[in-house]
């Protein structure tokens, strides 16, 4: 195994960077930024933070994932992926205990890269993603209907149920002009498109509702739309560097969300990596990936920030304008940058209602409605994994539905492999056409010897299929002088199928049965030997073909 080699994308990219290049990059990396304004901070405002919180975030995870990222395109920052968690956490323990759970997900998604967990993690079962990410997108809907009708709530249930309920019970206090500021940036975020791929929809709606907002307040005495100064005291400027204070009782606490922050944020982020190799035609690093959203979730609570990971929209958007380095999304922090330091006072006017609208269709494009629909039409494990999973998320929480979801995808994966591995008797003899491990030459059918029972196993043979095989050995009638078994396709052999092979042998010898191995591969026995069982049978009782098992058995037989 190589050792891990850290391996930023910009340190490739900038051996021939040329004026061209630089100018694609500064123009995709100023949309970008334009773009991640709208987002991040209805990302900091929804998972309950203030809405700075969500820019800086942005600045700062955004410049290091670019900087140090295994990825040309990546844009990072705060996600609709993490409100849920985010919301849940500072619920639970505070902002200090939300800083600490960043913290710990930093450091874990940084021993995530350094163990070459990258690749690994591509190996989430894609259900388990399909069901997680619908159901984040159904929880953050559910959370915007206060501010998107302008529900007059003094505070909102924890609980996905209780919400809808509190909802349907004081509809009736539903505040007419938020609903229509509401409902035309949800539309106005829709069509832009339509008119203009450059200027996102989200920003679009956000000026033209603002200053609705303004008119309808100055000059119709409306004063029923609430904006952001209303609810929040907003600072442009930049926090002092504070380092959490973490003591062994809260990492003990704060190990499953910050576990649970790393998985996701390593998730979305290959994700939105590999998505992005196969527009620009380019491979990425997903362990120094892995490490650089490390550091920039260790570096983001430092300064007030919450989790972030690699953003597949922003990231579209970044190659769709031209961006083909890590110097985009440079520029995309620094655009975020500036507009932080001189125009966030006026984010104030802001209506809590259009922000709402953006994190409605947000949540529309996460739901990933049409994978669902498609998934529901597989197998009937994955459409169990994918409803658990999804049910979980919107009942409970992220985190409880990662781990059954996983544990359960597990459950049903070993059990496809056990149904993969098939033993079979051989009864009268051996078709040479059909055979692998038969001696060169020998095209005649061999004969099995009276008293030779031979029984083949196809597939892995591990704990889950041990059990068979021992099913069948009980079944047969007669009991033979010598079991021979061929081993020719097994590929792997683990700690449960040596020890069902130990008791075979054992359980064989009480009743005067010998074991025969027949074209063992070179690693399996290797695994055998190095348990003992070599000494158990005998070495000249493991052979490497079948004609040698078949001679050996006419040996015991004599």
């Amino acid at each position: 195994m190589k050792a891990f080699e850290f391996r930023p994308k910009l340190l490739e990219t900038v051996r021939n960077y040329d004026k061209k290049k630089f100018t694609t990059d500064l123009m995709a990396g100023i949309i970008v930024g334009i773009v991640a304004l709208p987002l991040a901070i209805a990302f900091g405002i929804a998972s309950g933070v203030t809405p700075e919180k969500g820019i800086i975030t942005a600045i700062v995870a955004g410049l290091i994932i670019s900087v140090l990222g295994g990825s040309k395109v990546q844009i990072g920052g705060p996600t609709g992926a993490f409100i849920i968690i985010i919301y849940g956490i500072i619920q639970q323990y505070g902002i200090e205990g939300l800083a600490i759970a960043t913290f710990m997900a930093g450091a874990f998604l940084v021993l995530f890269g350094l163990l070459r967990l990258g690749t690994i993690i591509k190996y989430i079962p894609y259900p388990i993603v399909v069901g997680f990410t619908s159901g984040i997108a159904v929880t953050i809907f559910t959370t915007q209907m206060k501010d998107l009708f302008g529900l007059q709530l003094e505070s909102v249930p924890s609980d996905f149920i209780e919400k809808w309920i509190v909802y349907i019970q004081n509809c009736t206090t539903a505040d007419l002009m938020t609903t229509l500021i509401g409902i035309l940036s949800v539309v106005v975020i829709a069509i832009t498109p339509k008119f203009s791929k450059k200027i996102p929809g989200s920003l679009v709606a956000i000026i033209l509702m603002t200053v609705v907002a303004l008119l309808l307040k100055n000059f119709a005495g409306i004063n029923s739309i609430e904006t952001i100064g209303d609810r929040f005291s907003i600072s442009g400027e930049l926090p002092d560097a504070h380092v959490p204070e973490m003591t062994w009782e809260t990492i003990k606490r704060l190990v499953s969300p910050a576990l649970t922050i790393a998985i996701l944020g390593a998730i979305e982020s290959l994700l939105s990596a590999t998505v992005a190799d196969g527009v620009i035609g380019d491979h990425h690093d997903s362990n120094t990936e892995l490490v650089a959203q490390g550091i920039a979730n260790l570096a983001s609570p430092l300064f007030g920030g919450i989790p972030a990971t690699g953003a597949i929209a922003r990231t579209m958007t970044n190659i769709n304008n031209g961006g083909r380095s890590p110097i985009a999304g440079i520029i995309h922090a620094g655009v975020l940058l500036l507009i932080f330091l001189f125009l966030m006072p006026l984010a104030q006017y802001i209506p809590m209602a259009c922000l709402a609208g953006v994190l409605v269709v947000v949540s529309y494009g996460m739901s990933g409605w049409r994978s669902f629909l498609t998934l529901m039409k597989n197998p009937k494990s994955d459409v169990t994994v994918l409803l658990i999973t999804f049910f979980l998320t919107i009942i409970f929480d992220l985190t409880i539905a990662i781990e059954v979801g996983l544990i359960i995808a597990c459950l049903l994966f070993m059990r496809r492999m056990s149904e993969t591995t098939d033993v079979k008797v051989i009864s009268d003899e051996i078709d040479p056409n059909d055979d692998l491990d038969i001696k060169a030459g020998n095209l005649e059918h061999l004969s099995i010897p009276k008293g030779v029972e031979v029984y083949e196993i196809n597939g892995p043979y591990f704990f889950g299929a041990g059990n068979r095989f021992e099913e069948i050995m009980a079944s047969m009638g007669d009991r033979p002088k010598v079991r021979i078994i061929r081993m020719r396709k097994v590929p792997f052999v683990d700690s449960t199928g040596i020890h069902n092979l130990s008791n075979l042998c054992l359980m064989s010898q009480k009743e005067g049965i010998q074991i025969v191995l027949s074209g063992v591969n070179p690693k399996v026995h290797a695994v055998l030997a190095k348990s003992g069982f070599n000494e158990l049978v005998g070495n000249k009782n493991i052979c490497s073909h079948i004609n040698l098992a078949l001679e050996r058995a006419k040996e015991i037989l004599m």
